[in-house]
This record gives structure tokens, C-alpha cells and sequence, in this order.
């Protein structure tokens, strides 16, 4: 069957006339942008909890918090009997209100009512103030035809209450809220909606400080309204008639002011929400504020504080420097918290635990501590003093600086560099040889951030290996602080870094940390909590540390000036530690990390010199150690020995019959270490002298303490022209011992007990001979440095 054929508009006015409608239709889908408003907002900063922070101007000076997506239930009802009663049931246009405007306008002369929907006054806002007249107005009538097939009515409405205008600088219902009330939109009386609800129909004329009784009476009008709608009842709206209007603006709140900053710099603009608990970030401003009382008493004006959830590697309170106090500012606005510092001492636990993890030292290995000169380098304990020998982990404890140096240069330093950067300080941005050994006592810049970080990454993977009997592969990040940045377990792997056995001895060795004044008696309370915490400080006392863990907190405290001004008295201990444990103090309290025993094994430890036992040890206990630790050497200090029968004398089979001798096991130190050792240890036994008649014995008995290896010593020139003197110092085991100097070959003097002695050679090469009184012979070569050599080198 053939169907006729129907015939399209075929004739050229037909297609003249179906182009332009279709170009008018297509003009008019966009008529509007896809994005109305493209005007810069300010960077607003909140709790966790939904608390605002803190929130910075945005880059056009008005105070326009970015867009939201609801609008409060008092606030959408009072602008609606205000301004647009028949909003939901219009299309962008309600004709009885435009031709009631028409009617009053023609009656007035003037323009005194627009007749605007609140879709229409929306579309004018986004057009930044074109001229009102009838042209303009029949555009907003098309454009808001517009709207209303593109966005819904709570769209819309959330539209302009994000964008109008509310007077001064201050754009959007969040802003004028926070401005002029001092709270969030949400928490807003009837009267305070309604005041805002007026605002914007006037917002040049009548705002917050100007014409104040207008804007009252332009609020109680509505506040009527509301109650003949029955929206409100009668006392409601007495009531709130007896609310005062604002009369001023109000400062935004600033309640973690450097977080903000941080945030502003990377996402400029946006509305964040932090990882802070509110409560606990005003807790701890408030403890700063305390202290920092106590700290400007000896010009310390700076401090910073950083919280982290170790579980979720989070910030949960952030105070990068003190507030400002009187009229001078002493750099507080500067971020500590992401300001390279020198690190004191802070990094000593990460070489331990490398150490331990390698299999190089056990928890107790005695490590030297004397006096040390490597290279021109002479690190000092703080307290100048030294134990001969010390225990590991009472060197980290103790913060010894001669053992970590000494700990270190074993180790290797470019290990340890490579070590440190690998765990996340990304500070270490030169070759290890920049820094050297002083790595370990400050020569390098640290992050309280990032240092944190470390810390807590340690602890993450301690908890891990413990709960799930593996390491993940992001244990160890760099914190965050927006609750979106939620991490969750990266990939499953059987080794980390640091075993969580050589992280938990760490922890274990940083509980003996000798706690600062009113903290000392706490294990005295089965209560209290364990803290692994170390401390730093600077040289020149430029900045004090003090970082602790917990199995779910870590807290970093920083104390100095910001300037790199030093002061006395400004310690780790003494200055940052006292805060810290402040801020432990309000945290809840939970247990201590679980052994981690599938990576540990028992085994016979010397007492007396913390190494793998060897069959001379006499005392021996039993401890867990890291199982790398099975590959270190058994005690290299416990000998056997043979006494006579007086058992005052060694012997040989030179002078005396085995059979007459006494084999005794003993505890011998190298001539250096024992010379400080005994002092500090009452009941250390020196090594008993060879009966004279023996021979063939090579006992040392003489070591130089100073000057080690074949050191250039520089000695400054004195005002009169002249070399100075230098001390050379030796140790012998025999506490009796004389013992003759030489120098070149000419005889210098005598020392006996205490070998210490002035010399003041030549600039050159000079050969040092020792013997004491029982012909034991010690040589030592060394060059002098004069003042005008060691500038040109």
C-alpha cells in the first residue's frame, strides 16, 4: 500500500522561521552559565566535629563563605514570608506580584517595588549589578525561567542564601551569620533569622551599626507576619521582638589561626573540614598560653604543639606558635610546626632502633664513653662529664651525646642518612657528607611535622605487626589534617624498615627518660601512663624538643624564639617537656604496646657488659633481644686470667707452676674507658698488675685519651704572639702507675694518678713517647696547627 507522503516545511520562510526558533531555543537553555557564580570565597576551617576554626578573607576582601547546600529551616522561612510566599509554586515568574509592583510604581511616580521573585533577585545578584530597568528586567524573566528548568527550588535557595548580600563586605547567610551573631546559621534565634532575612532587601541602607532602628522595626514587621502565618506563636514573637539587633560586627573565630594558614595556602577557597577535636584544641591553647606566661619571664616567646592520632596519623590539635601579646609581635604568626629547626637530640632513637634492627648493638651493649676527637670533630656531653662506659640504651636515655657519636660513626653515616630519609624527614636535602657526625646532635634541620610523623609511623607499625603479624606498606606518611584524608592499609608486606622488635626496645629505652620537676614519681602511681619521649636542644640553646608516644598519641612540643635568638636555661627538659606532659595529661590514658615476640628470641646476656655472654662471663641474665641481635659478637671484655696465691698478681707460666695459680674470670676495660669508668662504678676491680718476675705478658697498659689517631691539633696564638699550650691526657689501668713524658726525645715531666699535662710544642710534626714506671713504652705522633696555618688550610 503507498502512503502519502507528508511534506515538512519546505518553503524557505518555513526554515527561515524553524533556524530561529531553534537558535532562540538554543539561546535560551544557555542564557545562563553553567555555574552562576564564579566569585572568589573565602577558606573555611572546621572541626571534626563541625565547629568553625578559623576562616580567611577571600582574595576580593568580601567575606563569602563558599557555597552551601542547605539552608537553615528559620532562616528559609522567615526570607520566604519576606520576600516570596509563592516560591514553591511559581516558575521563576509570579505574575500577581509583578503586576501589584507595576500598579504601585505607576501610582508612586517611581520605582518602589520590583515585583522579584526570589529566583529573579538571584539571577540579578549573578549579574553583578546591571541597571533596573524594564530591558534588565524582562532578561531576569527569561533568565529566571531558566533557572527554575535547571536547578531545583532548594538549589535555588541555597543559591541566594550562599550569594546575597547582607551589607559591607559581608556576602552569603553563613558569613553574616558568623559576622554579625557570632554563630552558625543553624544555631540562629528567630529574631537573628529574621534580622538576616531583611538584610539583603537593603543591604547598602540598612545593616548591623547603621540605621539600627529601621532594621528593628523591619524585623518586627516580619517577626508579625510570621506569627500571623502561624508560624511562630504570640510569645515566640514577643520575645524575640525584646532581642537587641547586632551593633557591630563580630571577629570571626580564631581558634587554630596557623592550621588555617596551612590550609588557605593549599586549598584556597574551600570549606574543610579538619581532623581537629575542638575541645582538646582549646585545651591546648590553653596550655600554651599558660606556659607561655612562665617562658616570657626569660625572653622564650615562641612555641608550638602538634597532636597526631597514631591509629589514623591524623592532627587532632595543631597550635603553631603562641598569639601575640602587648603591642610587640616576636615572629608569632610564623607556622614552628613547619619550620625547619635544628634537631638537638631527637633523632638519637631512630639510630638505635636502626642499630638494633641491624644487628650491630643489644640493648645494654656498653658503649665507650670518653673523651672523642674524629676528625677535628670533639663532640661534649651536656653535662660535660663522662661515664667510660655506658649501657645503649641508658645513652639514649640519658641523651648522651660521645656514645651516639660514637654509636654513629660505627653505624656509617650515610646509612643513617639514608635511613632517616627513607622514614620521611624530608629536611635531609643534602649528601650525608654535608652533614657528617654532628647528623646526630642537631646538624640538621627537622620539622616538627614531619618529625611526628616519624613517630608516629613507628608506632602505627608496632601496632600492626602486633595485631595483624604484618607490616603495611604506608605505616610510615606524613600526617594530615582534613578528616577526608582518611588512609586506609596500603599493601601487606613481611618487613618494614625498623622490625617492630628494635621500635619496641626504642620505646622500652625512652620510658627511662628522667621525667622534668613534678613529673618524677609517677611510676609511683600504677595509673599513670607509659610515655616513650625524647627531648632536644640546639647548640646555643636555640630550640628545645620534646616528642612522646603513646600506642594511640603522639605529642611534639617545640620552645624557642623564632628569630634563632638562644637563651639560657632553654632545654628539652627544662622548657618543651613540661608542656608535653601537660598535654598527655588530658588525654585519655590507655594500655602500653604488646611484645612482639614472634620477632624476638631469649638469650644469655653478659650483666656487666649488656653483650651476647661468652664463657668468662660470670654474672649472665636473660633477656628478649631483636633476632638480628643472635648475629652480634659475645662480651669482648670479660677475660681469663691467672693470680697467684696471694691473688694480688697476674702470673704466667714464666713464674709461677699452673698449679699454684688461681683462673679467675674478669671484667676489663680498654685503659681509656676504665679510667672514667671506675670513677663513676665503686665496684669495678682494676686488672691486678704481673708479679715482677714474669715476663711475656703484653698487657696494655697505657692509652691515649687525647690526642686520638694521628690528628692535626690546632692551637690558637696568644695575644703576645705565642703558641697556646694544649693538655694532652692518657689513662693507664694501674692507679699507682708514674708515668714519664716525652716529647721528640726530650724528657717533659712526671704525672702520676691523674695524667693530664701542658704542653706547648713547635708548629709541626712532633713524636710523643710515654713509659712508666714498669717499662711500658707508648708512642704517639701528632702535628701542631698554628693560627695563620690553619686559616690558609
Amino acid at each position: 500500500m503507498n502512503l502519502p507522503k507528508i511534506k515538512y516545511c519546505q518553503s524557505k520562510k518555513c526554515r527561515i522561521f524553524m533556524l530561529a526558533f531553534l537558535l532562540l531555543g538554543v539561546g535560551f537553555w544557555f542564557s545562563i552559565p553553567d555555574k552562576l557564580f564564579n566569585d572568589p570565597t573565602s577558606t573555611i576551617l572546621f572541626s571534626r566535629e563541625g565547629n568553625l576554626l578559623g576562616a580567611r578573607i577571600a582574595t576580593d576582601g568580601q567575606w563569602r563563605f563558599p557555597e552551601s547546600k542547605e539552608v537553615p529551616e528559620k532562616f528559609e522561612k522567615a526570607l520566604l514570608t519576606f520576600e516570596d510566599n509563592y516560591f514553591y509554586s511559581h516558575f521563576g515568574v509570579n505574575p500577581v506580584s509583578m503586576g501589584r509592583a507595576f500598579i504601585q510604581n505607576v501610582k508612586a511616580g517611581r520605582v518602589v517595588s520590583g515585583g522579584s521573585t526570589l529566583s529573579m533577585q538571584l539571577i540579578r545578584i549573578s549579574r553583578k549589578g546591571k541597571g533596573r530597568t524594564v530591558y534588565q528586567k524582562i532578561v531576569e524573566i527569561i533568565k529566571s525561567f531558566r533557572l527554575e528548568l535547571g536547578y531545583s527550588k532548594k538549589e535555588i535557595l541555597a543559591l541566594y542564601a550562599s550569594h546575597a548580600p547582607f551589607g559591607g563586605n559581608v556576602v552569603g547567610l553563613e558569613a553574616a551569620s558568623w559576622r554579625f551573631f557570632g554563630r552558625s546559621a543553624s544555631e540562629l534565634s528567630w529574631a537573628e533569622a529574621s534580622t538576616l532575612a531583611v538584610l539583603p532587601n537593603a543591604p547598602s541602607l540598612i545593616y548591623p551599626g547603621k540605621n539600627g532602628e529601621k532594621l528593628r522595626k523591619k524585623r518586627n514587621r516580619l517577626l508579625n507576619r510570621l506569627r500571623d502565618k502561624e508560624i511562630i506563636d504570640s510569645t515566640t514573637c514577643e520575645l524575640a521582638k525584646l532581642e537587641d539587633i547586632p551593633r557591630q560586627v563580630h571577629a570571626l573565630p580564631m581558634i587554630a589561626p596557623h592550621l588555617l594558614d596551612q590550609a588557605n595556602k593549599e586549598y584556597t577557597g574551600e570549606r574543610i573540614k579538619s581532623s581537629i577535636q575542638y575541645r582538646l584544641q582549646l585545651q591546648v591553647n590553653e596550655i600554651v598560653k599558660k606556659h607561655q606566661r612562665n617562658l616570657e619571664a626569660n625572653q622564650i616567646y615562641n612555641m608550638a604543639v602538634l597532636v597526631l592520632d597514631v591509629k589514623s596519623g591524623q592532627s587532632i590539635a595543631y597550635v603553631g606558635n603562641t598569639n601575640k601579646q602587648g603591642k610587640e609581635n616576636h615572629a608569632n604568626q610564623v607556622d614552628v610546626i613547619r619550620a625547619p629547626r635544628s634537631t638537638g637530640s631527637i633523632l638519637k632513637p631512630f639510630l638505635f632502633a636502626s642499630m638494633l634492627n641491624s644487628g650491630e648493638i643489644l640493648p645494654r651493649t656498653l658503649v665507650p664513653d670518653i673523651p672523642t676527637q674524629i676528625a677535628g670533630y670533639s663532640p661534649k656531653n651536656f653535662n660535660l662529664r663522662y661515664d667510660g662506659a655506658v649501657p645503649a640504651r641508658k645513652a639514649l636515655s640519658r641523651s648522651l651525646n660521645v656514645p651516639s657519636v660514637r654509636m654513629l660513626r660505627s653505624f656509617g653515616v650515610e646509612r643513617f642518612h639514608y635511613t632517616m630519609k627513607k622514614l620521611g624527614m624530608l629536611r635531609l636535602n643534602r649528601p650525608s657528607g654535608h652533614y657528617g657526625l654532628s647528623l646526630i646532635l642537631g646538624g640538621a634541620e627537622g620539622e616538627l611535622w614531619n618529625l611526628c610523623g616519624i613517630y608516629s609511623g613507628l608506632a602505627r607499625g608496632l601496632k600492626h605487626y602486633n595485631s595483624d603479624k604484618c607490616y603495611y606498606s604506608n605505616d610510615i606518611r606524613k600526617p594530615s589534617y582534613r578528616l577526608q584524608d582518611t588512609v586506609l592499609h596500603g599493601k601487606k608486606e613481611a618487613h618494614a624498615l625498623l622490625s617492630a622488635a628494635s621500635i619496641y626496645q626504642t620505646f622500652d629505652a625512652l620510658l627511662e627518660v628522667n621525667r622534668p620537676d613534678g613529673e618524677n614519681g609517677w611510676k609511683s602511681f600504677s595509673s599513670s601512663r607509659k610515655v616513650a619521649w625524647k627531648t632536644g636542644t640546639s647548640f646555643g640553646f636555640r630550640d628545645a624538643w620534646a616528642i612522646g608516644t603513646t600506642p594511640d598519641y603522639v605529642v611534639g612540643v617545640w620552645v624557642g624564639n623564632a628569630d634563632g635568638e638562644g637563651r639560657p636555661g632553654l632545654t628539652g627538659v627544662g622548657a618543651a617537656a613540661p608542656v608535653m606532659f601537660d598535654v598527655f595529661n588530658i588525654l585519655p590514658t590507655g594500655s602500653w604496646f604488646d611484645i612482639p615476640f614472634e620477632e624476638m628470641e631469649e638469650i644469655q646476656v653478659c650483666r656487666e657488659s649488656g653483650n651476647r655472654a661468652s664463657r668468662w662471663c660470670e654474672t649472665v641474665d636473660t633477656m628478649l633481644v631483636c633476632n638480628a641481635g643472635l648475629e652480634t659478637l659475645s662480651c669482648p671484655f670479660h677475660k681469663r686470667i691467672h693470680l697467684d696465691k696471694t691473688k694480688r698478681y697476674q702470673v704466667n707460666s714464666s713464674c709461677e707452676e699452673p698449679k699454684n695459680m688461681h683462673h679467675v674470670n674478669w671484667f676489663v676495660l680498654p685503659p681509656a674507658m676504665e679510667w672514667y669508668y671506675k670513677k663513676r662504678n665503686a665496684l669495678y676491680r682494676s686488672l691486678p698488675p704481673f708479679r715482677e718476675d714474669c715476663s711475656g705478658h703484653n698487657q696494655i697498659a697505657m692509652e691515649i685519651i687525647y690526642p686520638k689517631g694521628n690528628d692535626q691539633i690546632f692551637v690558637p696564638v696568644d695575644l703576645d704572639g705565642m703558641l697556646g699550650k694544649v693538655v694532652f691526657e692518657i689513662a693507664h689501668h694501674d692507679p699507682e702507675a708514674e708515668v714519664f713524658w716525652h716529647v721528640d726525645g726530650d724528657f717533659i715531666g712526671t704525672t702520676t694518678q691523674f695524667h693530664q699535662i701542658e704542653l706547648s710544642p713547635d708548629q709541626g710534626e712532633h713524636l710523643l713517647t710515654l713509659v712508666d714506671n714498669l717499662g711500658n713504652t707508648l708512642n704517639k705522633k701528632f702535628t701542631i696547627v698554628g693560627k695563620e696555618e690553619n686559616e690558609i688550610n
